[in-house]
Protein backbone atom coordinates (compact mmCIF):
# COMPACT_ATOMS: atom_id res chain seq x y z
CA UNK A 1 0.00 0.00 0.00
CA UNK A 2 2.72 2.35 0.93
CA UNK A 3 4.52 1.80 -2.37
CA UNK A 4 2.01 2.33 -4.48
CA UNK A 5 1.04 5.26 -3.00
CA UNK A 6 4.67 6.89 -3.26
CA UNK A 7 4.36 5.49 -6.89
CA UNK A 8 1.49 7.61 -7.51
CA UNK A 9 3.23 10.84 -5.78
CA UNK A 10 5.54 10.78 -7.61
CA UNK A 11 3.86 10.47 -11.13
CA UNK A 12 2.02 13.69 -10.03
CA UNK A 13 5.40 15.74 -9.02
CA UNK A 14 6.56 14.67 -12.40
CA UNK A 15 3.53 15.47 -13.96
CA UNK A 16 2.98 19.02 -12.13
CA UNK A 17 6.41 20.15 -12.92
CA UNK A 18 6.72 19.38 -16.45
CA UNK A 19 3.06 21.60 -16.66
CA UNK A 20 4.85 24.62 -14.45
CA UNK A 21 6.61 26.27 -17.44
CA UNK A 22 5.51 29.48 -16.79
CA UNK A 23 6.87 29.02 -13.11
CA UNK A 24 10.45 27.83 -14.03
CA UNK A 25 11.10 29.12 -17.84
CA UNK A 26 12.34 27.30 -20.78
CA UNK A 27 15.48 25.40 -20.37
CA UNK A 28 18.33 28.04 -21.70
CA UNK A 29 20.17 27.20 -25.11
CA UNK A 30 23.84 27.47 -24.18
CA UNK A 31 24.90 26.77 -27.65
CA UNK A 32 25.37 30.24 -28.55
CA UNK A 33 28.64 30.53 -26.22
CA UNK A 34 31.84 30.14 -27.79
CA UNK A 35 33.82 27.71 -25.53
CA UNK A 36 37.53 28.94 -24.69
CA UNK A 37 40.00 27.10 -26.88
CA UNK A 38 43.22 27.56 -25.88
CA UNK A 39 46.05 28.61 -29.25
CA UNK A 40 49.51 27.74 -28.89
CA UNK A 41 51.44 30.87 -30.08
CA UNK A 42 55.01 31.11 -30.88
CA UNK A 43 57.44 31.64 -27.87
CA UNK A 44 60.43 33.26 -28.92
CA UNK A 45 63.33 36.13 -28.15
CA UNK A 46 62.54 38.91 -30.28
CA UNK A 47 65.40 41.56 -30.48
CA UNK A 48 64.50 45.34 -28.86
CA UNK A 49 65.90 48.21 -31.26
CA UNK A 50 67.96 50.03 -31.52
CA UNK A 51 71.14 47.84 -31.14
CA UNK A 52 74.22 49.33 -28.63
CA UNK A 53 76.37 49.46 -31.05
CA UNK A 54 79.56 52.06 -29.97
CA UNK A 55 82.16 49.93 -28.66
CA UNK A 56 84.99 48.58 -30.13
CA UNK A 57 85.48 45.12 -28.61
CA UNK A 58 82.91 44.54 -25.73
CA UNK A 59 83.47 41.62 -23.68
CA UNK A 60 80.64 41.70 -21.05
CA UNK A 61 77.47 43.31 -20.20
CA UNK A 62 76.13 43.13 -16.81
CA UNK A 63 73.35 43.99 -14.78
CA UNK A 64 73.96 46.17 -11.57
CA UNK A 65 72.22 46.33 -8.26
CA UNK A 66 71.49 49.72 -8.88
CA UNK A 67 69.32 48.97 -11.94
CA UNK A 68 71.68 50.06 -14.97
CA UNK A 69 73.20 48.25 -17.32
CA UNK A 70 76.99 48.15 -17.48
CA UNK A 71 78.94 46.98 -20.57
CA UNK A 72 83.07 46.19 -20.35
CA UNK A 73 84.94 47.20 -23.76
CA UNK A 74 87.93 45.63 -23.77
CA UNK A 75 89.18 47.70 -26.82
CA UNK A 76 89.02 50.55 -24.73
CA UNK A 77 89.78 49.58 -21.62
CA UNK A 78 86.30 51.04 -20.63
CA UNK A 79 83.14 50.30 -18.56
CA UNK A 80 80.68 52.02 -19.41
CA UNK A 81 77.57 52.15 -17.62
CA UNK A 82 73.47 52.60 -19.35
CA UNK A 83 70.28 53.36 -18.04
CA UNK A 84 67.90 50.84 -19.30
CA UNK A 85 66.54 52.80 -21.80
CA UNK A 86 70.21 52.51 -23.50
CA UNK A 87 70.82 56.05 -22.33
CA UNK A 88 74.44 56.17 -21.68
CA UNK A 89 75.39 57.77 -18.37
CA UNK A 90 79.39 57.36 -17.85
CA UNK A 91 82.02 55.15 -18.53
CA UNK A 92 85.70 54.78 -16.72
CA UNK A 93 88.51 53.17 -17.86
CA UNK A 94 90.78 50.04 -16.01
CA UNK A 95 93.83 48.98 -16.89
CA UNK A 96 93.76 45.78 -18.66
CA UNK A 97 90.25 45.72 -17.99
CA UNK A 98 88.32 42.14 -18.63
CA UNK A 99 85.61 41.30 -16.78
CA UNK A 100 83.10 43.21 -13.95
CA UNK A 101 80.84 41.80 -11.24
CA UNK A 102 78.66 44.64 -8.63
CA UNK A 103 77.66 43.72 -5.24
CA UNK A 104 74.82 44.70 -3.15
CA UNK A 105 76.99 47.69 -1.83
CA UNK A 106 77.31 48.74 -5.59
CA UNK A 107 81.27 48.49 -5.61
CA UNK A 108 82.47 46.85 -9.05
CA UNK A 109 84.88 44.40 -8.62
CA UNK A 110 87.01 44.80 -11.94
CA UNK A 111 89.74 42.08 -13.61
CA UNK A 112 92.45 43.73 -14.73
CA UNK A 113 96.55 44.42 -14.55
CA UNK A 114 98.62 45.83 -12.63
CA UNK A 115 101.69 47.06 -13.12
CA UNK A 116 104.36 47.12 -10.31
CA UNK A 117 108.01 46.57 -9.63
CA UNK A 118 109.45 43.38 -7.51
CA UNK A 119 113.03 42.88 -6.77
CA UNK A 120 114.07 45.84 -9.50
CA UNK A 121 111.64 43.04 -11.95
CA UNK A 122 108.62 44.82 -13.58
CA UNK A 123 106.11 42.46 -13.59
CA UNK A 124 102.53 42.80 -14.77
CA UNK A 125 100.25 40.77 -12.63
CA UNK A 126 96.58 39.55 -12.00
CA UNK A 127 94.27 42.27 -10.11
CA UNK A 128 90.90 42.73 -9.13
CA UNK A 129 90.35 46.52 -8.48
CA UNK A 130 87.45 47.56 -6.44
CA UNK A 131 85.61 50.80 -8.13
CA UNK A 132 83.81 52.92 -5.65
CA UNK A 133 80.83 54.88 -7.11
CA UNK A 134 79.90 57.23 -4.18
CA UNK A 135 81.40 60.33 -4.09
CA UNK A 136 79.39 62.21 -1.36
CA UNK A 137 75.94 62.80 -2.54
CA UNK A 138 77.45 61.64 -6.28
CA UNK A 139 76.66 58.69 -7.55
CA UNK A 140 78.33 56.78 -10.85
CA UNK A 141 81.51 56.01 -13.16
CA UNK A 142 81.77 59.65 -13.53
CA UNK A 143 82.51 60.29 -10.11
CA UNK A 144 83.99 56.54 -8.86
CA UNK A 145 87.73 55.78 -7.91
CA UNK A 146 89.00 52.76 -8.13
CA UNK A 147 91.78 50.83 -5.93
CA UNK A 148 93.39 47.50 -6.05
CA UNK A 149 91.68 44.67 -4.27
CA UNK A 150 93.22 41.84 -4.85
CA UNK A 151 96.62 41.12 -6.60
CA UNK A 152 98.31 37.82 -7.56
CA UNK A 153 100.22 36.05 -6.38
CA UNK A 154 98.05 35.12 -3.16
CA UNK A 155 98.65 32.34 -0.79
CA UNK A 156 100.98 34.61 1.30
CA UNK A 157 103.10 35.35 -1.48
CA UNK A 158 102.14 38.88 -2.00
CA UNK A 159 105.52 40.48 -1.78
CA UNK A 160 107.42 38.29 -4.09
CA UNK A 161 106.08 38.05 -7.52
CA UNK A 162 108.00 37.05 -10.39
CA UNK A 163 108.15 37.17 -14.48
CA UNK A 164 106.69 33.95 -13.65
CA UNK A 165 103.40 34.84 -12.23
CA UNK A 166 102.41 37.01 -15.36
CA UNK A 167 100.87 33.49 -17.26
CA UNK A 168 98.56 33.56 -14.24
CA UNK A 169 95.46 35.49 -15.14
CA UNK A 170 91.52 36.07 -13.82
CA UNK A 171 88.82 35.68 -15.64
CA UNK A 172 85.47 36.23 -14.61
CA UNK A 173 84.06 37.24 -10.78
CA UNK A 174 80.63 36.75 -8.99
CA UNK A 175 79.70 38.31 -5.63
CA UNK A 176 77.38 36.83 -2.84
CA UNK A 177 74.64 37.89 -0.63
CA UNK A 178 77.51 38.82 2.48
CA UNK A 179 79.60 40.57 -0.68
CA UNK A 180 81.92 38.21 -0.47
CA UNK A 181 83.26 36.91 -4.12
CA UNK A 182 84.55 34.11 -6.01
CA UNK A 183 86.86 34.45 -8.70
CA UNK A 184 87.76 32.06 -11.59
CA UNK A 185 91.66 31.56 -12.17
CA UNK A 186 94.02 30.39 -15.03
CA UNK A 187 97.41 29.42 -15.62
CA UNK A 188 100.09 27.75 -17.70
CA UNK A 189 100.19 24.54 -15.30
CA UNK A 190 97.22 21.85 -15.54
CA UNK A 191 96.69 18.76 -13.72
CA UNK A 192 97.50 15.07 -15.50
CA UNK A 193 94.58 14.01 -14.36
CA UNK A 194 92.05 16.48 -14.30
CA UNK A 195 88.93 14.19 -13.15
CA UNK A 196 90.37 12.91 -10.37
CA UNK A 197 93.55 14.79 -8.60
CA UNK A 198 94.85 15.23 -5.15
CA UNK A 199 98.06 17.13 -5.86
CA UNK A 200 98.91 20.63 -6.26
CA UNK A 201 99.94 20.46 -9.97
CA UNK A 202 97.06 22.97 -11.25
CA UNK A 203 97.22 26.77 -11.59
CA UNK A 204 92.98 26.49 -12.66
CA UNK A 205 91.23 27.47 -9.62
CA UNK A 206 87.94 29.28 -7.94
CA UNK A 207 89.15 31.44 -5.36
CA UNK A 208 87.29 32.85 -2.39
CA UNK A 209 87.77 36.42 -0.82
CA UNK A 210 86.22 38.36 1.76
CA UNK A 211 85.77 41.98 1.74
CA UNK A 212 86.97 44.57 4.20
CA UNK A 213 84.85 47.75 3.72
CA UNK A 214 84.61 49.02 6.85
CA UNK A 215 88.29 49.66 7.02
CA UNK A 216 89.38 50.13 3.87
CA UNK A 217 92.31 47.30 3.69
CA UNK A 218 92.70 45.17 0.54
CA UNK A 219 90.44 42.20 0.79
CA UNK A 220 91.34 38.93 1.77
CA UNK A 221 91.68 35.94 0.68
CA UNK A 222 90.09 32.77 2.05
CA UNK A 223 90.65 29.54 -0.02
CA UNK A 224 90.44 27.94 -3.45
CA UNK A 225 87.29 25.71 -3.31
CA UNK A 226 87.75 22.16 -3.74
CA UNK A 227 84.80 19.85 -4.90
CA UNK A 228 83.86 17.09 -2.68
CA UNK A 229 83.45 13.58 -5.11
CA UNK A 230 82.40 10.17 -4.69
CA UNK A 231 86.13 9.25 -4.58
CA UNK A 232 86.80 12.68 -2.29
CA UNK A 233 87.89 16.09 -2.40
CA UNK A 234 89.13 17.08 -6.27
CA UNK A 235 91.08 19.64 -6.09
CA UNK A 236 91.92 19.78 -9.69
CA UNK A 237 88.29 20.07 -10.73
CA UNK A 238 88.77 23.35 -12.19
CA UNK A 239 90.05 23.70 -16.09
CA UNK A 240 89.75 26.76 -17.69
CA UNK A 241 87.60 27.82 -15.72
CA UNK A 242 85.74 31.13 -17.59
CA UNK A 243 82.81 32.71 -16.29
CA UNK A 244 81.22 32.44 -13.01
CA UNK A 245 77.29 33.51 -11.95
CA UNK A 246 76.24 33.14 -8.41
CA UNK A 247 72.66 32.76 -7.81
CA UNK A 248 72.39 35.95 -6.12
CA UNK A 249 71.19 38.34 -9.34
CA UNK A 250 69.30 41.86 -9.24
CA UNK A 251 66.82 43.00 -8.21
CA UNK A 252 67.94 44.45 -4.94
CA UNK A 253 65.31 42.72 -2.67
CA UNK A 254 65.04 42.00 1.35
CA UNK A 255 64.81 38.16 0.17
CA UNK A 256 67.21 38.05 -2.33
CA UNK A 257 69.10 34.73 -1.93
CA UNK A 258 71.29 33.76 0.25
CA UNK A 259 72.81 31.13 -1.22
CA UNK A 260 76.43 30.33 -1.76
CA UNK A 261 76.23 28.29 -5.01
CA UNK A 262 76.96 29.49 -7.87
CA UNK A 263 77.16 28.11 -11.88
CA UNK A 264 80.70 27.88 -13.20
CA UNK A 265 81.61 27.34 -16.95
CA UNK A 266 84.74 25.96 -18.77
CA UNK A 267 86.42 26.34 -22.20
CA UNK A 268 88.41 23.34 -21.72
CA UNK A 269 89.09 21.98 -25.52
CA UNK A 270 89.40 18.22 -24.11
CA UNK A 271 86.47 16.68 -25.79
CA UNK A 272 86.57 14.33 -23.12
CA UNK A 273 85.53 17.34 -20.99
CA UNK A 274 81.93 17.00 -22.19
CA UNK A 275 80.63 18.79 -19.31
CA UNK A 276 81.27 22.82 -19.82
CA UNK A 277 78.56 23.97 -17.71
CA UNK A 278 78.10 22.79 -14.35
CA UNK A 279 76.15 24.33 -11.47
CA UNK A 280 78.41 23.77 -8.19
CA UNK A 281 75.93 23.72 -4.41
CA UNK A 282 77.34 24.62 -1.59
CA UNK A 283 76.19 23.07 1.50
CA UNK A 284 76.86 22.83 5.22
CA UNK A 285 76.32 20.39 7.66
CA UNK A 286 77.50 18.14 10.82
CA UNK A 287 80.07 17.63 8.52
CA UNK A 288 81.28 20.86 7.48
CA UNK A 289 81.46 23.06 4.54
CA UNK A 290 80.91 21.18 1.74
CA UNK A 291 81.26 22.07 -2.63
CA UNK A 292 79.45 19.11 -4.58
CA UNK A 293 78.42 19.45 -8.40
CA UNK A 294 74.65 19.52 -8.09
CA UNK A 295 72.97 16.60 -10.39
CA UNK A 296 70.39 17.48 -13.06
CA UNK A 297 68.54 14.97 -15.73
CA UNK A 298 69.86 14.69 -19.17
CA UNK A 299 67.97 12.60 -20.99
CA UNK A 300 64.42 12.54 -20.25
CA UNK A 301 62.65 14.11 -23.59
CA UNK A 302 59.15 13.70 -22.10
CA UNK A 303 60.07 16.92 -19.91
CA UNK A 304 62.59 18.79 -22.76
CA UNK A 305 64.68 18.79 -25.93
CA UNK A 306 67.85 19.67 -24.26
CA UNK A 307 69.69 19.64 -21.33
CA UNK A 308 72.02 21.96 -19.46
CA UNK A 309 74.03 18.69 -18.67
CA UNK A 310 73.80 17.14 -22.14
CA UNK A 311 76.89 15.85 -23.04
CA UNK A 312 79.12 18.30 -25.65
CA UNK A 313 76.24 20.57 -25.24
CA UNK A 314 78.77 23.98 -25.44
CA UNK A 315 81.78 24.26 -27.79
CA UNK A 316 82.85 26.94 -25.86
CA UNK A 317 80.72 28.72 -23.14
CA UNK A 318 81.97 32.49 -22.55
CA UNK A 319 79.24 33.72 -20.01
CA UNK A 320 76.66 32.44 -18.01
CA UNK A 321 74.25 34.31 -15.41
CA UNK A 322 70.68 33.47 -13.84
CA UNK A 323 67.42 35.12 -13.59
CA UNK A 324 66.91 37.38 -10.52
CA UNK A 325 63.29 36.90 -11.04
CA UNK A 326 61.04 34.11 -9.65
CA UNK A 327 61.83 31.87 -12.93
CA UNK A 328 65.11 31.53 -11.85
CA UNK A 329 66.32 30.64 -15.81
CA UNK A 330 69.85 29.78 -16.58
CA UNK A 331 71.37 31.59 -19.50
CA UNK A 332 74.57 30.29 -21.57
CA UNK A 333 76.07 32.15 -23.98
CA UNK A 334 78.14 29.98 -26.19
CA UNK A 335 80.86 31.11 -28.45
CA UNK A 336 82.05 27.82 -30.29
CA UNK A 337 78.71 27.60 -31.60
CA UNK A 338 77.54 31.68 -31.73
CA UNK A 339 74.82 30.68 -29.70
CA UNK A 340 72.56 31.66 -26.80
CA UNK A 341 70.97 28.66 -24.53
CA UNK A 342 68.40 29.34 -21.95
CA UNK A 343 67.49 26.69 -19.10
CA UNK A 344 65.11 26.05 -16.43
CA UNK A 345 65.99 25.77 -13.00
CA UNK A 346 65.91 21.87 -13.16
CA UNK A 347 68.47 21.53 -15.89
CA UNK A 348 65.93 21.56 -18.89
CA UNK A 349 66.15 23.58 -21.50
CA UNK A 350 63.96 25.73 -22.29
CA UNK A 351 60.73 27.86 -21.08
CA UNK A 352 57.95 26.90 -19.08
CA UNK A 353 54.60 26.38 -21.23
CA UNK A 354 52.62 28.91 -20.49
CA UNK A 355 49.29 28.20 -18.63
CA UNK A 356 46.45 26.31 -20.33
CA UNK A 357 49.14 25.22 -22.95
CA UNK A 358 48.34 22.15 -25.06
CA UNK A 359 51.75 21.45 -24.02
CA UNK A 360 53.64 20.42 -20.50
CA UNK A 361 57.05 19.96 -21.52
CA UNK A 362 59.80 22.99 -21.56
CA UNK A 363 59.18 25.06 -24.74
CA UNK A 364 62.64 25.49 -26.77
CA UNK A 365 63.82 29.80 -26.73
CA UNK A 366 67.03 28.79 -27.44
CA UNK A 367 68.56 30.78 -30.49
CA UNK A 368 71.39 32.12 -32.57
CA UNK A 369 74.04 31.12 -35.69
CA UNK A 370 76.59 33.17 -36.85
CA UNK A 371 75.94 36.34 -38.41
CA UNK A 372 75.35 40.23 -38.12
CA UNK A 373 71.51 39.37 -37.75
CA UNK A 374 69.30 40.64 -34.71
CA UNK A 375 69.34 36.72 -33.76
CA UNK A 376 72.56 36.01 -34.89
CA UNK A 377 76.01 36.48 -32.91
CA UNK A 378 79.89 36.09 -33.93
CA UNK A 379 81.95 35.23 -30.78
CA UNK A 380 79.52 36.26 -28.29
CA UNK A 381 81.19 36.27 -24.97
CA UNK A 382 78.62 37.19 -21.70
CA UNK A 383 75.07 37.69 -21.23
CA UNK A 384 73.00 39.30 -18.59
CA UNK A 385 68.82 39.46 -17.76
CA UNK A 386 67.63 41.81 -16.04
CA UNK A 387 63.71 43.00 -15.70
CA UNK A 388 62.28 40.61 -18.15
CA UNK A 389 65.20 41.83 -20.72
CA UNK A 390 68.09 39.76 -22.29
CA UNK A 391 71.37 41.33 -22.90
CA UNK A 392 73.80 39.52 -24.88
CA UNK A 393 77.48 41.26 -25.43
CA UNK A 394 78.48 40.12 -29.17
CA UNK A 395 82.03 41.32 -29.19
CA UNK A 396 82.65 39.89 -33.16
CA UNK A 397 79.87 42.53 -33.92
CA UNK A 398 80.77 45.23 -32.07
CA UNK A 399 77.63 44.98 -30.15
CA UNK A 400 75.28 44.61 -27.44
CA UNK A 401 71.99 43.23 -28.71
CA UNK A 402 68.73 43.03 -26.22
CA UNK A 403 65.92 40.84 -26.38
CA UNK A 404 62.64 39.98 -24.57
CA UNK A 405 60.09 36.85 -25.01
CA UNK A 406 57.28 36.95 -26.46
CA UNK A 407 55.36 36.15 -23.66
CA UNK A 408 56.55 39.22 -21.80
CA UNK A 409 55.09 41.74 -23.81
CA UNK A 410 52.01 43.58 -22.33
Amino acid sequence: MNNAFSFISIVLVTVIISSCVGIFGKKTDLDFIDKPVYQDRDIAYVPIQPVLDQFVRPSQVLAGFDELIYVVDQGTSEIISFDVSGKELGRIEIPGLYSIAMDRAFDILAIGRYDTIFGGTPVNLACVYRINQKNGVLYGLRFASYKPAIIYPLYGKENSATKSDEEITFTGVTCLGDNTYYIAKQGPNKPTNKFNCQGSDNDDAVLQVRPDLETGEPDKFISPLSITTANGTNSCFWTFPQSLASLVQPPQAPDISSSRSFIFTSIDPDPEYSLRVRYIEYREDQDGVQYLQKQFPNSDTSKADGFLYEANKFKKPMGVTVAGDRTNYIFVIDAGSDSLFQFNAEGYEGVNPPPFSTSKKQITASFGGTGIGLTQFNNPTSVAYYDKILYVADQGNSRVLRFKLTTDFD
